[in-house]
């Protein structure tokens, strides 16, 4: 029985989580905090013996597994399934903006997120489903093996969710940092097991933005 190992990383910090603005595809760099996040990340990766690096294309996923991927001496791939929540005309905002321009949206963001839907966003079921599905098909290519997906919160939560099953509302029964790792297993009698969740003791002395909405 071949057990596949996946560390679930959520990018390092950015503007964008600092002023506690909706990010989406907001394209928000790693700030100075969130590139001592990635190289701590960089640090506790370096012995977990991942083979491949697997990351969002957006600039804080991507220099985040840039710094891992070199320091692990492994290749990295950019893959769209693990892409950010896209959230239209939200993207870039401040959320307490939102929460006074569009108190009935901002209320079902907070209160039953997968209910969530205007035009030009994603619903958080799309964003399950593709990265579930870009996830089996990683599991797919490289069973047995170990591997690192880089990510947002907005992919990593509901993607888990779906792996494990968790029934709704489940996007806020979850919480992971930025600059957190996760460790979730896949074996084909088993299926998906959560070993180890928003793991941070690596960023001791690192400031962190906690975000609960």
């Amino acid at each position: 029985m071949k057990k596949t190992f996946i560390y679930l990383i959520r990018h390092g910090e950015s503007v964008g989580n600092r002023e506690n603005r909706i990010r989406g595809r907001f394209d928000f760099p790693l700030n100075e905090n969130g590139l001592a996040q990635a190289n701590a990340l960089a640090s506790v990766m370096r012995d977990k013996k991942i083979e491949y690096v697997y990351t969002s294309p957006l600039k804080r996923a991507l220099t985040t597994a840039e710094i891992i991927s070199n320091n692990c001496k492994c290749p990295l791939y950019v893959d769209d399934s693990f892409c950010n929540i896209k959230l239209g005309p939200w993207e870039g905002r401040l959320k307490s903006e939102i929460a006074a321009s569009e108190p009935q949206l901002w209320k079902t963001w907070i209160n039953d997120p997968e209910s969530l839907f205007f035009e030009g966003a994603e619903t958080l079921d799309e964003v399950m489903d593709r990265s579930l599905k870009g996830m089996e098909q990683l599991i797919e290519r490289h069973r047995g093996k170990t591997f690192a997906v880089v990510s947002h919160r907005g992919v990593l939560k509901p993607m888990l969710s779906g792996a494990l099953g968790i029934q709704k509302p489940r996007f806020w029964r979850l919480h992971i940092d930025t600059g957190s790792y996760s460790l979730l297993t896949h074996d084909d009698s088993h299926g998906f097991c959560l070993m180890g969740l928003n793991f941070t003791e690596h960023l001791q002395g690192i400031p962190l933005v906690q975000e609960f909405e």
